[in-house]
């Protein structure tokens, strides 16, 4: 199902020492801690949201990360992605993200929801939800997150991968599961 937000969803901006919540396995927050510091305690009970931007001809649209990014520079990534910081829900966090990343407005382009998917039962980094957003446009991204980018189907992601490029951990899972497993739709 196609959502369209309204435009008075909120989009808030968070500094570099976002406050992340702590959640248990049923994603119901237990605490909060510091971003550095969830990283430094490699914890993976903290919220993200992920996106796909998926064209007409079934390519999606894969950044790479720019050298100064704390983890996993210069590796390829998903369309959209970042933390749910506290007090923020998936999508309140999916609409910043999208904004503050590649400038699209989740109020006027319409997405979908994928999944939700956890460290425990899908090996995931953290508890994630995972949307595609449906654009023909090469997006204006925001070059302090990414370098360059490519349209590629989810075969070319996974063969490129093969071939030896490097992408952040959570890319190759989320490819397989949601568009070259037997049950992807």
């Amino acid at each position: 199902m196609w959502v369209r937000l309204p435009p008075s969803a909120p989009i808030s901006m968070h500094d570099d020492e976002e406050i992340l919540d702590l959640v248990n396995e049923k994603d119901e927050v237990i605490g909060q801690m510091k971003r550095s510091q969830v990283y430094d305690e490699r914890l993976h009970n903290f919220r993200v949201v992920n996106a796909f931007i998926k064209n007409d001809r079934g390519q999606l649209w894969i950044p790479r990360r720019s050298k100064n990014k704390r983890s996993a520079p210069l590796c390829l990534d998903m369309s959209v992605g970042g933390h749910v910081t506290t007090g923020e829900t998936y999508n309140t966090s999916f609409i910043r993200e999208a904004q503050e990343e590649v400038r699209i407005d989740l109020t006027v382009i319409p997405f979908k929801f994928l999944g939700k998917f956890t460290p425990d039962k899908d090996g995931m980094y953290a508890f994630q939800q995972v949307y595609e957003i449906s654009s023909n446009d090469e997006p204006d991204y925001n070059t302090d997150d990414f370098v360059e980018a490519f349209w590629m189907t989810p075969e070319e992601i996974m063969e490129r991968l093969a071939q030896g490029d490097k992408a952040k951990s959570d890319l190759p899972k989320l490819v397989q599961k949601i568009y070259l497993s037997p049950m992807a739709g």
